[in-house]
């Protein structure tokens, strides 16, 4: 895989004025990327023998067509908006009066309303809502594959896939097709994860510039998602920045605490950003106005060891049990509190694979192999059980045919590494 010149100054776009293309669209095919995640789409269907996807998820909506529209307010209300692909065609089936968000797309051929079933939107009357809705979809794949068609269902009330069952379906889960197509990225794909992270690395730096002792870590956590919204990304998927004895255990959300003297600061990104892609790396900082003491030092140098010695393994090619047996083993005065991965997919949100630690793989891993075009977050949460503080760190790299790169570009503290 050739090398990208992602980190090219962008100087040249600093007038830019269009308002139907943002700054971090330009010198992407946008098409291209759409037209390479259907087809990946389809490729994991065929290799599964399902004849009909009906997608709920909207990230995967937005994923297998590009389509966006209230993404939180639909994960949270499905199925609010779906989209059902066939071989050959595409039908999006939009929420109440946003059809005209799905037009335009090379990727679908089709924009109908959709009918909610859900208990909120059918009241006492779900069960007959439910009925409907399967009576409906199962005509229209009909028509677009046939009878006795295997249909792939994520997300969906479990009224409406016994329902299509009844009507002669069969009714399989989308996940596995929808995960591995997503877990292998094109050259213009990683163009659109490069400006996310970029555009993420922007706003952590703000954040990084504001902390001071007396803000709170919501003020502080605020200034992230300020920049966030103002650069094109669409939300912060989790609260995971706190401050002092809130960084351990790890976990904690973000509250009204306010950050003393001299105190960690740890963050996790989890940033759906530019395209929807997910910039995901992890950082901590020290507060001040003194420097750090010997403790915090040694914990940041421990998870930086971590972090460093698991990227320097990873290879294309590699499985990941070989992956677990050689990741670096966490101390046992840590292991307690060790974060639940070791590394894991990630693209426009965490996702296939989940890379475990060599101690937790007898119980929760599995095998499978890290392939070029993987994007991976090498994770690490360094603090003892009951202790004081603690540090996050994590990269976010690809997989190359040679080896890896690492994506994620913003420095580490080197006040933490002395």
């Amino acid at each position: 895989m050739t090398t990208l010149d992602w980190h090219a100054e962008r100087a040249d776009l600093a007038g830019l004025t269009l308002l139907d293309q943002a700054p971090e669209s330009l010198g992407i095919n946008l098409k291209a990327v759409r037209l390479y995640r259907l087809g990946r789409v389809r490729a994991e269907m065929e290799k599964r023998n399902i004849n009909a996807l009906i997608i709920s998820d909207p990230v995967n909506i937005r994923y297998t067509c590009g389509a966006r529209n209230m993404q939180v307010f639909c994960a949270r209300n499905t199925p609010s908006r779906y989209l059902l692909v066939t071989p050959h065609k595409n039908i999006l089936f939009e929420f109440t009066g946003c059809e005209h968000l799905g037009q335009g797309f090379e990727t679908i051929d089709e924009v109908r309303p959709s009918l909610t079933a859900s208990f909120v939107a059918a009241g006492p009357d779900i069960k007959q809502r439910e009925v409907q809705w399967a009576r409906e979809m199962s005509a229209t794949i009909v028509e677009l594959v046939g009878t006795g068609a295997r249909v792939g269902l994520e997300r969906m009330n479990a009224g409406t896939a016994i329902a299509m069952s009844k009507m002669g379906l069969d009714i399989c889960d989308a996940q596995e097709s929808l995960e591995m197509a997503r877990s292998i990225k094109s050259r213009e794909e990683l163009k659109c994860v490069i400006a996310s992270l970029r555009m993420t690395e922007r706003a952590v730096g703000r954040l990084r510039k504001a902390i001071q002792p007396g803000i709170t870590e919501n003020e502080l956590w605020s200034v992230l998602h300020q920049s966030v919204i103002a650069e094109n990304g669409d939300y912060c998927e989790t609260r995971l920045l706190n401050s002092g004895a809130r960084t351990n255990p790890w976990f904690q959300e973000t509250a009204s605490k306010v950050i003393g003297e001299n105190e960690l600061i740890a963050l996790d990104t989890d940033v759906v950003g530019c395209h929807g892609y997910y910039s995901d790396f992890s950082r901590t900082f020290h507060s001040g106005p003194g420097t750090p003491s010997e403790q915090q030092r040694t914990l940041y140098k421990v998870a930086y060891e971590q972090v460093q010695h698991n990227l320097d393994i990873i290879r294309p090619g590699m499985t990941f049990k070989e992956y677990s047996d050689k990741a670096w083993n966490i101390p046992e005065k840590y292991h307690t509190n060790r974060y639940y991965l070791s590394s894991h997919g990630v693209g426009m949100t965490g996702e296939y694979p989940y890379l475990y630690h060599h101690a937790d793989y007898s119980d929760a891993g599995y095998d499978g192999e890290i392939l070029p075009g993987m994007t991976l977050c090498v994770e690490s949460y360094i603090g003892e059980q009951g202790g004081h503080e603690g540090v996050k760190l994590e990269e976010q790299i690809l997989v190359t045919e040679s080896g890896i790169e690492i994506i994620s570009q913003f420095p580490f503290e080197e006040d933490l590494l002395r």
